[in-house]
């Protein structure tokens, strides 16, 4: 299974930006997450933009471009540039949207754009061993296992395990070049 081209006709998410005019939308789809009532703080979302103005930091909006529903959001972060070129994926999807393919599109479209126009060598991304349906997600974008790291992570007042999974720029342009 291969990722719509991003913008494709066809496609059922695009990418939007993260803004103080999203509050709303991000604050409605939040409240539909169970996990959600910690996000859908005002003060964490300005915390959040803040954070987007670093250069370090970009922040992408999924959204259904059947109804303009905020799906999910995805960020790229901890951007180091000279000989490392890098950067951390993290990404969550709302509950009403989970599932659909929504999330796959627009990491794929966010991927893309960090090997094309950001021109990074490697995106890792680092997931909670249980979370199978991330683990999947990743695999299917051409992503690999590297390693565990125990504890890596405080979520919810509690040190995580996490596996780390990656993709280098010639990983993720081979496919592509193969269906040219």
């Amino acid at each position: 299974m291969s990722a719509r081209t991003p913008g494709a006709s066809g496609s059922s998410a695009r990418r939007g930006a993260a803004s103080a005019n999203s509050w709303p939308r991000y604050a409605a789809a939040a409240a539909s997450t169970p996990a959600g009532s910690r996000r859908r703080r005002a003060p964490a979302y300005r915390t959040y933009l803040a954070r987007l103005r670093r250069p370090t930091h970009l922040g992408y909006f999924v959204i259904r471009r059947d109804t303009g529903a905020l799906a999910g959001v995805i960020n790229v972060s901890e951007i180091v540039r000279g000989n490392f070129q890098s950067a951390y994926l993290g990404y969550y999807a709302f509950t009403p949207h989970a599932g659909q393919g929504l999330m796959r599109e627009g990491l794929a479209s966010v991927i893309d754009d960090a090997f094309t126009r950001l021109k990074l060598h490697r995106l890792e991304a680092n997931i909670q061993p249980a979370n199978q349906a991330s683990i999947r997600l990743v695999r299917t974008l051409g992503f690999h296992r590297e390693g565990f790291s125990p504890r890596y992570l405080k979520i919810h007042a509690r040190w995580r395990d996490h596996a780390r999974w990656a993709i280098l720029a010639e990983d993720w342009q081979k496919p592509r070049r193969q269906k040219s």
